[in-house]
């Protein structure tokens, strides 16, 4: 079985991010970029599932510019057998992402695709969801555990009440959760060995998908400034401010 993993390259988790100065969207010059968070633990849990020989080959796919090899490198760091780039320099939105995505699982004959459930540029939590409804494949999001056997797909994810337990059958889609599991360290060898690994490189075109954005951006600006807080003397003059002032009861 193969299994599909598609990786973000997103503006790194420890870089403040920063509004352009005419708010058409993010500032990225000179910004360090590093693999969506998430997307590194679906990679590394597909690399789990090859390593209990479930899985026969994971597959990283990036979409995006030139630069998303780097993301892709990563990913055969820490364990995928090969890259696929579908290279644009278009602004992806998650709909033509999970077309091109719909694209290359059909063309692979991925038995599984593990997504990370949002990426934290644009917290959009929308990509799984939307492959899995183009390709018409069962879905489990926010996955804990993921265990294959049989053709089936048992997957523990976290709901509001607690856990929930589903079983599906593949091909399926399953988005990672945090507590999924901890990626592992890249380690040098292993990062001269990325290079040496295949990486495909096609146009949106080539898969017979239109990516031209259907949503556009208007402003783009940074959240208000919290006001200093102030004490009170005692709960009559708390109520007072909060119905008074703030005015939320």
């Amino acid at each position: 079985m193969k299994i599909l993993v598609p990786v973000k390259r997103v503006v790194d988790y420890n870089v403040k991010v920063r509004v352009k100065s005419d708010h058409s969207g993010v500032d990225i010059a000179n910004v360090k970029m590093s693999m969506n968070p998430f997307d590194e633990i679906a990679v590394e849990e597909a690399v789990r599932l090859k390593e209990k020989g479930v899985a026969t080959e994971v597959i990283a796919v990036s979409c995006g510019v030139t630069a998303c090899q780097e993301t892709l490198r990563t990913a055969l760091a820490i364990g995928a057998d090969r890259a696929i780039l579908v290279e644009t320099d278009v602004e992806l939105q998650p709909l033509a992402v999970a077309k091109l995505l719909k694209a290359l699982l059909e063309r692979e004959g991925a038995g599984l695709a593990i997504l990370g459930k949002q990426a934290i540029d644009d917290d959009a939590n929308q990509t799984g969801q939307m492959l899995a409804a183009l390709a018409g494949l069962p879905q489990a999001t926010f996955a804990s555990s993921i265990e294959i056997a049989d053709g089936r797909a048992k997957v523990t994810r976290e709901v509001d009440g607690g856990m929930e337990i589903v079983t599906l059958t593949l091909p399926a889609v399953a988005t990672t959760d945090l507590r999924l599991n901890e990626p592992r360290y890249v380690t040098l060898p292993n990062i001269m060995k990325a290079k040496k690994k295949p990486m495909e490189t096609l146009k949106p075109a080539d898969l017979g998908v239109d990516v031209t954005p259907r949503l556009k951006t208007l402003s783009v600006s940074e959240p208000a400034g919290r006001k200093a807080g102030v004490k009170v003397a005692d709960v009559a003059a708390l109520i007072d401010k909060l119905k008074n002032e703030a005015k939320v009861i």
